[in-house]
């Protein structure tokens, strides 16, 4: 298929713990759709710019060890730790993520792409996209899913929590999809895809 002006773009956001990458997984494996994850894309630009780990190093000179590697558990602690830093680390990344989203999105040839983004507004990525998707879950599903993916004690989970605002992308998203573990992930997906790219189902 060629790429055409039609191609339209779906920004996926929620919560952590919602189930953004699982919602994400289906989009790609029951309907093909290509997904950009800006946390995976955002954890090789600190591996591989050089722009990008020179200005994180000036921050820090500890975020990254004697083998160029970023130090994952310092750069959270780092970022988590004032609201000044968390600015600051983004002011950094986000630039460098959108130019390579951009670039990705130039590459792709479908009627539709996703972009797997936590914090869609706080990044301003809203603007790349032309829908959003909000993944929601009950907090308890959410804080539950955390602690067992990322072996974190709860009040770990709740500082991290308070930097995001969900409820406010909730409110300014096009589409709302359920991810409680109980309610249909994919009948969902095709009810929001039959209103956005039909041709695709």
């Amino acid at each position: 298929m060629r790429k055409t002006e039609i191609m339209k773009r779906l920004g996926v956001t929620g919560g952590m713990g919602s189930g953004k990458s699982y919602v994400c997984r289906v989009l790609t494996e029951g309907f093909g759709i290509p997904v950009y994850n800006c946390d995976i894309r955002a954890r090789i630009i600190t591996l591989t710019d050089i722009d990008v780990i020179d200005a994180l190093t000036a921050l820090d000179k500890d975020l990254y060890d004697e083998q160029n590697q970023l130090d994952k558990v310092h750069l959270a602690q780092y970022m988590f730790s004032s609201e000044e830093h968390y600015k600051q680390v983004n002011q950094i990344i986000h630039p460098a993520v959108r130019d390579d989203l951009r670039e990705w999105m130039s590459l792709r040839h479908a009627p539709l792409v996703a972009v797997e983004s936590a914090i869609l507004y706080e990044s301003h990525f809203e603007t790349e996209v032309d829908h959003v998707l909000f993944v929601d879950a009950p907090l308890e599903v959410r804080v539950q899913r955390i602690m067992a993916r990322d072996g974190l004690e709860q009040a770990q989970i709740k500082q991290r929590l308070q930097r995001q605002h969900p409820e406010a992308a909730r409110q300014r998203a096009d589409y709302v999809l359920m991810n409680d573990g109980q309610t249909n992930v994919k009948q969902q997906l095709k009810s929001i895809l039959r209103s956005l790219v039909p041709e695709i189902l």
